[in-house]
Formats: structure tokens, C-alpha cells, sequence
């Protein structure tokens, strides 16, 4: 998500990066001097209100926009948690693997129904005869689409990157 969270830098947010640990984000402006800034906070996911108390501190100020990717079993908890830091309507993208999806290929309502949500399902791609799971770039790529699908104000949807199971070459 460092490449998510420094793009947006670079395009002038101030982005609140809770995480369990720091890295910090470096910057190249897309058009002009950043004006956007990265503050890190600690982040405990078995913990959301300690994480949500600590963001709202690191904001300063109401939320435009939320994205989140945490693990199966905080994603609902960490949300709920952090919807009172968000504007009215503030859109919200959801990053989830691809343990997410039913094996019959149903998706995860997304948890805030009050903002209009871009789910990114992050699955597998062919790495010579078998698969892989996506890389770096692939994941900052997916993510980068659909935040920019949430604040152009898109309809909220489902955005699957890669094959939802992992495959090996037949015999």
C-alpha cells in the first residue's frame, strides 16, 4: 500500500497511515510541489478503537476518504471503528485477498453501508505453469483504480485483480 499512500502524498492528502510498522513514504509530486503529507501510527488490529483514537489524533479533522486493508477477521471491527472519523458519505475502498471470496464466487458485502465502497479482491496470476500471488506494483496498481474510481464518484463495485485460487500446471 506505500505506493497507494505516496501517490496520494504526492497528490496533496494528508494521509494517516495506521500500520503495525513504520515505513516511511517517499514522495515525488504529480503535478507541482506536494502538499500532501504521511504520519504514521501504530497500529494493533485486535485493537480498533486504539487504532481509530490514534488516527483521529493524526488527522486533525474529518476524513474524504478511507483505504483499508486489513485481515478477514478485524476488517468489520477496524471499519466500524473509524466510520465516525469520516464525512458524510466519504467513500471507502475495501482491499481484500482473495480468502475474501466464496469459492462459489460470492463477494464480501462491503461493511459500511453508509459510504458508497470499492472492494478490490487481490487474487493470483500465471508464473510458469503454476501461479503466483500479485506483486507490489500489481497490488498498488489495483488499489490506485479503484481509489480512483471512489473519488471520481463511481458506483460502488467489486474490482477482482488476478484468478481467485491459486492453480498449478495439469499433468
Amino acid at each position: 500500500m506505500a505506493a497507494c499512500a505516496a501517490f496520494l502524498v504526492a497528490d496533496g492528502w494528508h494521509v494517516v497511515l495506521p500500520s503495525r510498522r513504520h515505513a516511511p513514504i517517499s514522495t515525488v509530486p504529480n503535478d507541482g510541489p506536494a502538499t500532501g503529507r504521511a504520519v504514521w501510527v501504530a497500529a494493533d488490529w485486535a485493537d480498533p478503537a486504539g487504532v481509530a483514537l490514534r488516527a483521529r489524533h493524526a488527522l486533525g479533522g474529518p476524513a474524504d476518504l478511507v483505504v483499508a486493508w486489513v485481515h478477514r477477521e478485524h476488517r468489520a471491527g477496524l471499519l466500524h471503528a473509524v466510520e465516525p472519523l469520516l464525512v458524510d458519505g466519504a467513500p471507502v475502498v475495501e482491499v481484500l485477498g482473495s480468502g475474501a471470496v466464496d469459492p462459489l464466487g460470492g463477494f464480501p458485502d462491503p461493511v459500511l453501508s453508509n459510504h458508497p465502497t470499492q472492494q478490490v479482491v487481490l487474487g493470483f496470476v500465471p508464473a510458469g505453469g503454476t501461479s503466483r500471488r500479485l506483486n507490489h506494483e500489481e497490488i498498488s496498481e489495483g488499489v490506485l483504480a479503484a481509489v480512483d474510481r471512489a473519488l471520481a464518484g463511481r458506483a460502488p463495485a467489486v474490482h477482482q485483480f488476478g484468478e481467485a485460487r491459486p492453480w498449478p500446471l495439469p499433468n
